[in-house]
């Protein structure tokens, strides 16, 4: 738990909720499915409060941010666009996930809002094809958000049994399944998102396409992405798969800020040395 939420109510009429803490150029973090402003940034928010004040926004369902029903990506990002105004200077972009394609989508809607872009694993809509969405649906309609979490881990991402049985035994699973009503709505909207490289070719700005060394890339847009923006490098975070934020934060915060520092005189020299933890999430 950090600061207090702020809120915002975008032209829409949405009420955006998001903490802010830190000290330094703006820095917005944008969070993926089964985890929230919260828990996503857990165990990196401390060093990149470091260098940036931070603005980690609560997407919809979470913190004090409206829940809707029919949402999808370019609802959020047009939420991610008013907390961007709100701050009324260029910020620093970043999103998991999920929120990695609602990052993109608010980048390529207002590029002179963002000065450098990060996305970690934008995942390609067809993670959420009809029969996995009917499966997830069947879930849902049971009450059961634990199975519903599980198959999404195991089934639609790939996360290996051993390491699926370690998370379920540990204290990161509550807070997922207590997410995964949220999340189907992420699902749902991921499940309609037609996501095509070409569109975000103009997007003429510094990003930074990460991946886990783990993770199986066939899942994410990452390649396509790298093929088409004008300006993107890929960085691999050696030993993670998903959650590199969480399973290796100070090797996870050290990248982000060697990118973003990158003539930008952000205080990157603040950041503890790397030293991965152990567990894998997905």
């Amino acid at each position: 738990m950090g600061p207090a939420l702020e809120r915002i109510v975008t032209p829409a009429g949405v009420s955006v909720s998001y903490r802010v803490y830190g000290e330094g150029p703006p820095l917005v973090l944008v969070h993926g499915a089964f985890s929230d402003h919260d828990t996503n940034w857990e165990f990196v928010a401390p060093r990149l409060a470091a260098s940036f004040t931070v603005y980690a926004i609560a997407r919809r369902g979470r913190g004090a941010t409206d829940a809707t029903t029919g949402h999808g990506i370019a609802d959020e990002a047009a939420d991610v666009l008013a907390v961007l105004e709100a701050i009324g200077a260029p910020a620093f972009l970043l999103g998991h996930s999920y929120g990695a394609l609602v990052a993109l989508e608010a980048a390529r809607a207002a590029p002179a809002a963002v000065r450098k872009l990060v996305l970690y694993e934008p995942a390609w809509p067809r993670v959420v094809d009809a029969p996995a969405l009917a499966t997830l649906e069947g879930f849902a309609a049971r009450g059961d958000w634990d199975g519903l979490a599980a198959y999404f881990f195991s089934e639609r991402l790939g996360v290996p049994d051993s390491d699926l049985r370690a998370v379920r035994d540990s204290p990161l699973w509550l807070p997922i399944v207590d997410d995964a009503e949220a999340s189907l709505g992420d699902l749902r909207g991921l499940s309609r998102y037609r996501f095509d490289p070409v569109r975000h070719a103009g997007l003429d700005l510094p990003v930074l396409l990460q991946i886990g060394s783990e993770s199986p890339r066939s899942l994410y847009v990452t390649d396509a992405l790298s093929a088409a923006l004008p300006d993107a490098r890929i960085a691999v975070l050696a030993g993670q798969a998903h959650e590199g934020m969480t399973t290796a934060p100070d090797l996870y915060a050290q990248q982000v800020l060697n990118f973003l520092d990158d003539g930008c005189g952000t205080a990157s020299a603040n950041v503890p040395g790397a030293g991965a933890r152990s567990r894998r999430v997905a």
